[in-house]
């Protein structure tokens, strides 16, 4: 007897569902023991997405710090250092859906050292739960996680007011800290803002309402996160499409495959190609499944374009009538990441959509002290400190500014050398037209008030620190050529020719300006000495006295060799080509 063939079409319906359904991405934020991990863990017990198998092993566990039948937080605590420690270590992140929709949650880390994970998990989120744990208020972590959100531009927060079982379930303690968070998001410009009083541990407000705390009518963390506006990564509604790769299976077809960073494309827009600003129109969208009429938002396509212009990686297709901003010098704001500081001048890979190139930083404009919120100047920034930058890289990037588009404003910064991300930063403004201006206001003499360069950015200018140099008057010509095809900035007076007031008159200026500084003398008298020693201290060194122990090429080099450790790697200047 035959079978009736099985229908899928109930199948099928379920799966265009979850296919649809909204996908909301969040991140948990706040300080060391508040409970993130614990919260994230009875969110997904309560929500039912919580494999059998995995609450068994976790209920079979020997490690428990909590008087209840499970800890929830080793529902997350995923490395056994984290297990062991009882501390969040890196990003653990964890996918589950409701009827409503799809999540994907970041549980980050509360410890000051490992702020730099919880930049990068908060990166992609559309909300940040910030902990605060009733017992204790607001935390210094806890205002470096807010700001870091803010920065972020993540634009909801809601605030999960954590161990109210500890706290009696009193409304009183739920209102101040709620007011005190209030008034952190008010400093911050933080508009979107949720207070759910909630204790992880016992499940309250969590999934299921509390009945401990009626005085609170408010929705469940769950509510919220169901019901809140997922905003867009970007604002942008010009097409923006950063080139990943060029496909070119044959001779008939050749496509730009990448993501739609802005706008909506569709088959017959017009499109611009970055840098060369060729412009052509897109012949059509092709994705594995078929072709497309339109592609929007986030979406992986090909494009086929009707005319044959040279495209590489790296490059943008981008509306012809709203392009980005295309500039090779921009102020950002900085999360450093990596245990050596940022230096000025020093390299870097950044990498920008699929860009990548050389950047140096030339400015540092300021630290933040995220406890006072203020800024503090800086000659460089320690890891996870958090600083407004000046860049200056190899070739243009193309790119909107990070509060318009998360996408096209963002870029990550590589070690060249061990290839470590180091950096992530949001691009705030370009500078190229501030440039003009600052010289357009030096001719009209209007500019007598701004700041003039500090020691600091004429170093990174110059590529060198600062010397004077004392050196014989017989290899004087010799070094200074030496010096100068070797990229220093230097100049060379003659002791014979200056008085020790002249000599003074020239040796500072030319200090200030970080020059390399050769001194030719024959005998250097006590008062150009002391005259000398005012002006560089330490950095004045002596080549004169030991000229009798060295030939002429043998003196050569030892003067050279000085100069190469004065070395810092100067910005604007990147040699080799371009990776």
């Amino acid at each position: 007897m035959a079978t009736a063939p099985v229908s899928t079409a109930g199948f099928d319906e379920f799966l265009q569902r979850e296919m649809d359904k909204e996908l909301l991405r969040f991140t948990t934020a706040g300080s060391v023991d508040d409970g993130k991990s614990t919260l994230i863990g009875r969110l997904l017990h309560d929500a039912k997405a919580v494999y059998e198998d995995q609450l068994a092993s976790v209920k079979k566990s020997r490690i428990n710090r909590t008087s209840g039948p499970i800890d929830f937080s080793l529902l997350t605590d995923g490395l056994h250092a984290e297990r062991e420690q009882g501390i969040t270590i890196d990003v653990a992140y964890r996918h589950f859906a409701t009827a409503r929709r799809k999540f994907i949650i970041a549980d980050t880390p509360g410890h000051e050292q490992y702020t730099r994970n919880m930049a990068t998990g908060a990166s992609t989120a559309s909300l940040a739960v910030v902990l605060v744990d009733a017992t204790k208020g607001l935390l210094p972590q806890t205002r470096r996680h807010s700001y870091i959100a803010w920065l972020l531009g993540i634009p909801n927060v809601l605030v999960a007011i954590n161990k109210m079982d500890l706290a009696g379930y009193q409304e009183e303690v739920f209102v101040r800290l709620r007011k005190d968070f209030l008034a952190l998001a008010d400093q911050l410009q933080i508009s979107g803002v949720q207070c759910v009083p909630v204790s992880a541990l016992a499940g309250d407000n969590v999934v299921d309402r509390s009945r401990n705390m009626p005085w609170y009518s408010g929705p469940t963390l769950l509510e919220h996160l169901e019901t809140v506006p997922i905003q867009a990564a970007s604002s942008i509604t010009a097409i923006r499409v950063p080139v990943q790769y060029v496909i070119r299976p044959d001779a008939a077809f050749r496509g730009f495959a990448g993501q739609v960073s802005g706008g909506t494309i569709r088959s017959g827009d017009a499109v611009m190609a970055l840098p060369s600003r060729q412009i052509t129109r897109v012949q059509s969208i092709v994705t594995f499944d078929g072709e497309l009429d339109a592609a929007m938002l986030s979406q992986s396509v090909t494009l086929k374009l009707e005319d044959e212009i040279d495209i590489s990686r790296g490059d943008m297709l981008v509306s012809p009538d709203a392009p980005p901003t295309v500039s090779s010098r921009f102020s950002a704001m900085i999360v450093w990441m990596n245990e050596l500081p940022l230096q000025l001048g020093h390299i870097y890979l950044l990498k920008h959509t699929t860009r990548l190139v050389k950047a140096a930083v030339t400015r540092i404009y300021y630290c933040v002290d995220v406890n006072a919120l203020s800024h503090e100047s800086a000659l460089e920034v320690p890891m996870n400190g958090i600083a407004s930058v000046e860049l200056e890289t190899s070739s243009p990037l193309f790119f909107d500014s990070y509060g318009l588009s998360r996408l096209t404003g963002s870029f990550i910064l590589v070690d060249p050398l061990s290839n470590a991300t180091v950096g992530a930063g949001m691009i705030q403004k370009d500078l190229s037209p501030h440039l003009v201006e600052i010289a357009v206001n030096a001719v009209d003499g209007s500019d007598a008030d701004r700041r003039a360069p500090t020691l600091q950015e004429r170093i990174a200018r110059n590529g060198h620190r600062p010397a004077i140099l004392l050196i014989p008057d017989s290899v004087a010509g010799a070094a200074e050529r030496a010096l100068f095809d070797s990229g220093f900035q230097t100049m060379l007076l003659r002791e014979n020719d200056l008085s020790s007031g002249a000599l003074t008159s020239l040796i500072s200026p030319l200090w200030s300006a970080a020059f390399v500084v050769l001194v030719a003398v024959t005998h250097v008298f006590p008062e150009i000495g002391r005259t000398l020693e005012a002006v560089a201290g330490g950095s004045l060194v002596d080549f004169a006295d030991v000229a009798p122990n060295f030939d002429r090429n043998e003196l050569l080099e030892q003067i050279l060799s000085h100069a190469e450790s004065l070395r810092v790697r100067p910005a604007g200047s990147f040699s080799g080509e371009e990776d």
